[in-house]
């Protein structure tokens, strides 16, 4: 629009030139066109193609935002002259077009329009003059074009709007998208570290306490078992370093990380709770043939028994527990029963009065994530068997 509007000055001039050689107006049409020329490319119009964004210009303001003092100062000065040219040579009124497009980008919609309309009359009155005569084609050209050019602009910078507003709306979608997934990355792992935490450290320093009361009770009348009780809590201590080492690195459990596979894993873990618990005795039991297992369902499987026993250990008041691996053909089944006294069992996802910590709930969310199920067959008096099921086709 900028180039055509030079365009149309330029060749205006140049024919003014040609057909009126030695006119005493000359030097005013000359000065008069230097002038709108300067004046169009000197400020805001041109001065925006500069900016570090180019396209706020193109784009213009918004459809009927209210202009600055400057820019109306600056359109009302290029009309005047413009007018001033039209009035001492009518063969300028062509460079109308360009500022219908300035005076729409720069005025609210009505006052753009009543522009346009006061420009398309001066085109008129210009070319009539030029005709010599009275020509339809001329009356009826100019408010045609206007019009066309005036609608045109009008609808693309409303569909530029309503474009603005759905990239806006898209992209403060997806800045929400990414706050909510932000958010439930660090409430995935906060839970991720709860449940470590509480499967792990937790219960080994459960099990520390544990031994330290009974060898400070055993120390002075039998002090070798207070002794091998030190012993004992001085290895759960450096296991549970080496088990908070990786978990915080979201590595496989150190029994894993041995090599044994989950039935070594759960036998090693079983012989290690009967050893700090000193009044549950855990047994360990597998079924089944081999079946390998991928590096997630086993770790899970092994926290989740870690969490088990431990419930064992501080809630059932039991004296023996049974942990059995089932390997099928299309499921691995983890059980721990034992023989305490029992409770009854919340609904899935609802936490009882009755029941604290984290232990079930830790339990469900770890099966859940692998798409496996979580049973618990309990009563008030009659023990409790926790059974989990993990279909193998969700292993991955």
């Amino acid at each position: 629009m900028h180039a055509a509007f030079f365009l149309l000055l330029g060749a205006s001039l140049a024919r003014f030139l040609l057909r009126h050689p030695g006119e005493p107006r000359t030097p005013w049409i000359i000065a008069l066109s230097v002038t709108l020329a300067l004046l169009y490319a000197l400020p805001s119009p041109l001065a925006a193609l500069t900016r570090k964004d180019p396209a706020s210009y193109s784009s213009g303001p918004a459809l009927g935002a209210a202009p600055g003092a400057r820019r109306l100062l600056w359109l009302g000065t290029v009309v005047a002259v413009w007018v001033v040219l039209v009035v001492l040579a009518p063969s300028f009124a062509w460079c109308a077009v360009p500022l219908f497009y300035s005076g729409l980008r720069t005025l609210a919609t009505r006052a753009a329009l009543a522009l346009v309309a006061v420009l398309t009359a001066f085109v008129v009155a210009a070319q009539l003059e030029l005709a010599g005569r009275f020509d339809p084609n001329l009356l009826l050209a100019p408010p045609a074009v206007a019009a066309v050019a005036a609608a045109v602009f009008v609808h693309t910078q409303r569909q530029a709007a309503r474009q603005r507003g759905l990239i806006d709306d898209l992209i403060r979608t997806r800045r929400e998208l990414a706050a909510t997934e932000r958010r439930e990355g660090t409430l995935a792992e906060r839970q991720r570290l709860s449940m470590e935490i509480h499967d792990t450290l937790a219960q080994g320093l459960s099990s520390q306490q544990m031994l330290l009361q009974a060898a400070d009770r055993l120390w002075d009348t039998d002090p070798a078992r207070a002794r091998a009780h030190v012993r004992t809590a001085e290895s759960i201590t450096e296991r549970g370093l080496a088990e908070a080492r990786r978990f915080v690195h979201d590595l496989a459990p150190a029994d894993l990380a041995d090599g044994g596979g989950l039935p070594e894993a759960l036998r090693a873990l079983a012989r290690r709770e009967s050893d700090a618990t000193l009044t549950v005795r855990f047994h360990f039991h597998a079924e089944g043939s081999p079946v390998p297992l991928r590096d997630r369902v086993g770790s899970a499987l092994l926290r989740i028994a870690q969490g088990a026993l431990a419930n064992v250990r501080e809630h059932a008041h039991a004296t023996t527990a049974a942990v059995t691996l089932t390997l099928l053909d299309d499921q691995v089944v983890l059980d721990v029963a034992d023989d305490g006294r029992g409770f009854t069992p919340p609904a899935a996802g609802v936490v009882s009065a009755g029941v604290r910590g984290h232990g079930l709930p830790a339990i469900r969310a770890r099966a859940g994530r692998l798409g496996g199920t979580l049973t618990i067959e309990s009563a008030p008096g009659e023990g409790t068997v926790l059974s989990v099921s993990i279909p193998l086709e969700s292993r991955s």
